[in-house]
C-alpha cells in the first residue's frame, strides 16, 4: 500500500513548501550539488569500502550549470522510515524531459537522513538546476508487517 499525504507528513521534515506533496507521495527537492574527485571502491562486507570524494558545485544566482555527467546530489527534505514502511524514489518526468535521470537506492525500515542521490545529466547540452528545484518524487510503501531488524548502516543520520 502506498502511503497517503496524512501519514507522509510524519515520515518527512524540511519541506519547502506544501505544494511537494503529490497524490502518490511528495517531491523532494535539491539542496547541493557535488562533482566526483575520485575513484571509489565497493566489496563485498565493507570491509574495504571506499567512497568517492567529491567537490562541491556552486551555485550563481541560485542555479547551478551540470555538463554532462555523474554528479551526487543531497536533498533539503530529512527522511525517518519507520519499521513498517520503507521509500523508493523516481526521477521528476520534467528531469527525464530533459535528458536527465536520477538513481537512488531503497531507503530501509530504520533509515532516517538527508539522503543523498546520483543525478546523471545524458544531455549533451547539460542541465540548469535551480536551487530547492523539485527532481525527485519519493513514494512510501507500507510494509505488510513491521521488520525485526531496522537499518544501522553507516548513512544513518546523514546529513543533518
Amino acid at each position: 500500500m502506498i502511503l497517503p499525504k496524512q501519514q507522509i507528513t510524519l515520515l518527512i521534515s524540511d519541506l519547502i513548501h506544501e505544494s511537494q506533496f503529490q497524490p502518490c507521495g511528495v517531491d523532494i527537492t535539491l539542496k547541493e550539488a557535488y562533482k566526483f574527485r575520485t575513484a571509489g571502491k565497493i566489496d563485498f562486507d565493507n570491509k574495504e569500502r571506499k567512497i568517492s570524494e567529491v567537490e562541491p558545485v556552486q551555485f550563481q544566482n541560485e542555479e547551478v550549470a551540470l555538463q554532462p555527467g555523474a554528479y551526487k546530489v543531497i536533498f533539503n527534505e530529512y527522511v525517518k522510515i519507520p519499521k513498517d514502511a520503507a521509500a523508493f524514489c523516481f526521477p521528476r518526468s520534467s528531469l527525464l524531459r530533459c535528458g536527465v535521470t536520477l538513481e537512488c537506492a531503497v531507503w530501509d525500515p530504520g533509515y532516517e537522513g538527508r539522503s543523498e542521490a546520483l543525478l546523471v545529466v545524458r544531455n549533451e547540452h547539460g542541465l540548469v538546476l535551480k536551487k530547492n528545484a523539485k527532481i525527485e518524487q519519493m513514494v512510501f510503501v507500507k510494509l505488510a508487517e513491521a521488520t525485526s531488524s531496522l537499518y544501522s548502516g553507516v548513512y544513518k543520520g546523514e546529513n543533518k
